[in-house]
Parts: C-alpha cells; sequence; structure tokens
C-alpha cells in the first residue's frame, strides 16, 4: 500500500495564482482635499465622498471598515456609505492617523502629543513633549513610528510600551510615512521634495525627488506607493517609476486606501474550493491506493 500525494502541484500552482490575485485587489484611493474626501477607482475616476465643514488632514481605514479623518479637535468617522458622526473630541490639532494590529486608533497632535484611542473611543497620551509630530506608521512588530519637527526633524520609533527611540534624523521636515510589504520605510520630505526610503537598521536612499510640498503617503495592495504632491497624486511602481495619477485643484493632504477583504471562498470563488484553499495552508490531501 502506498500514499498518493494529489492536488499538490496543481494546488500550489492554484494558490500562487489566488495569492497574487488577492494582492492585485482593486483597491479605491481615498484623499483628504481641502473641504472634501475624495474617492478614486483604480483607474483614477474621481468622485466626493464626504463634504466637510471644515479641513482636515490625516485618513486611516479601521479594522470595521471605517474611514476615520483627523481634523482641529475632532476625529471623524465615516462608513462606506458615507454616513459622518464624530469618534472622538478633544484630539488638539490633530494631524496624522494609524491603527495598530489590536485596532487602537493613533493620532498625532501638532502641539507635542501622540494620542491612542480605544475602539469606543477612549482617549490616553502615548506620548509627549515632541516638536510637530505628523506621519505616524507601523511596523511588522508592532512598534509605531513617528514623523515630524522642521528646525529639529527626527523620526522616532516607539514599542508598544512606548519606549521611545531615534530612528534617523536623516530628514528635513518630514511628513508622510509608509512602510512596504518587505518592512522599508517611506518619508515624505517635505523642504527637500524628496521621498526617502530606510532600511529596518535607518540605512537611508533616495526613492524620488523634485516633488512640491510632498505630504501624504499610501501603499495600495500591489506594492505602489502613492504620494500627495500639491494639486497632485503621484503613483510610483516599486521601481520607481513616476505617473501622475490625479489631480485635485484644493490640494491633497491626507491619503488612504480602503483595506483588502478577508479571502473568502464563498464569496469569490464560489462553493467548492475548499481544498485548494487548503493546499494553499500547506494540507496536503492523501489517498490510498
Amino acid at each position: 500500500m502506498k500514499i498518493v500525494k494529489t492536488a499538490t502541484t496543481f494546488g500550489g500552482a492554484f494558490c500562487g495564482w489566488l495569492l497574487a490575485g488577492y494582492a492585485a485587489y482593486a483597491q479605491n484611493l481615498f484623499a483628504d482635499g481641502g473641504n472634501n474626501i475624495y474617492q478614486f477607482s483604480p483607474g483614477g475616476a474621481q468622485s466626493t465622498f464626504a463634504t466637510l465643514t471644515q479641513s482636515g488632514d490625516g485618513l486611516a481605514f479601521g479594522p470595521n471598515g471605517n474611514l476615520y479623518m483627523a481634523q482641529v479637535n475632532n476625529i471623524l468617522e465615516f462608513t462606506p456609505g458615507g454616513v459622518q458622526s464624530t469618534f472622538a473630541t478633544g484630539a488638539g490639532s490633530a494631524t496624522f492617523l494609524a491603527f495598530n494590529s489590536a485596532g487602537n486608533l493613533f493620532q498625532s497632535d501638532h502641539n507635542g502629543n501622540v494620542f491612542e484611542y480605544t475602539s469606543a473611543g477612549v482617549q490616553s497620551k502615548f506620548a509627549a513633549g515632541l516638536s510637530m509630530p505628523q506621519g505616524l506608521a507601523f511596523n511588522s512588530a508592532g512598534d509605531l513610528f513617528v514623523a515630524g519637527g522642521n528646525q529639529s526633524p527626527y523620526i522616532y520609533e516607539y514599542t508598544p510600551g512606548g519606549v521611545q527611540s531615534t530612528f534617523t534624523t536623516q530628514v528635513n521636515n518630514p511628513i508622510g510615512l509608509a512602510f512596504n510589504s518587505a518592512g522599508i520605510l517611506f518619508e515624505a520630505d517635505a523642504n527637500s521634495g524628496n521621498i526617502y526610503e530606510f532600511t529596518p537598521a535607518g540605512v537611508r536612499s533616495t526613492f524620488a525627488s523634485g516633488l512640491s510640498n510632498v505630504g501624504g503617503l499610501a501603499f495600495n495592495s500591489s506594492g505602489y506607493l502613492f504620494a500627495g504632491s500639491g494639486d497632485n497624486i503621484y503613483e510610483f511602481a516599486p521601481n520607481g517609476t513616476e505617473s501622475t495619477f490625479a489631480t485635485i485643484s484644493s490640494g491633497v493632504a491626507g491619503l488612504a486606501f480602503q483595506p483588502v477583504p478577508e479571502p473568502s471562498e464563498d464569496a469569490l470563488f464560489g462553493i467548492g474550493l475548499a481544498a485548494l484553499l487548503a493546499a494553499c495552508h500547506g494540507r496536503k490531501k492523501a489517498a490510498r491506493v
């Protein structure tokens, strides 16, 4: 009697296609422009997602699929249908937002603080005494990176417990931060007009240059970097090739991509592919012959 492995070679090939399909999931881009939040299809078609009574800044999607926006003294929350509510008040001069893996929201405050909010909106102070903190981003280990300063620019790194260290000072008025899937940190440098990339060890190289008032950064699921620069949104391929994705007349601040949905065999691929999905998780079927 022998054991024959089945659904292994085909399953592996299928899994490569399946996972690549998820990586290339078509996401809409959301951009903060003046008193509006704009929504862009993957092809660049623009629509107005929400109109505001005052302008905002940073954008971030929460684990519930809702969009959050930083304003002076407020953090707003929007359902996928655009219904607006106030998530939190007393946010100071809020600038950028980021969620950690536990679903807590972090918010930078130009007054020198970084606040943390539970899913219920309860606020606590995570860090204080900073120089105009702006961009926020979490790495895969759960450490928070904070960009800020103009006279004394910095990017600080915080452990989940709040222990601070200096990641780099090789920046010039850093604004937006974003990690790619390989763990490389990208930073929008407003004064120099560059986008820098940093290895986990802090080694810097120039990814793009010649931009004007570059600010918010965001990666889509295919690994393309989008950057707000003046009235333009630029798109950068992983090799650095630049193109203009969209232009809006009111200036671009924060950027955020809607999250990629969790794989669903029923919703996306139909019923009956459980065995192939199991193969994607390293499980093999064995048949006795």
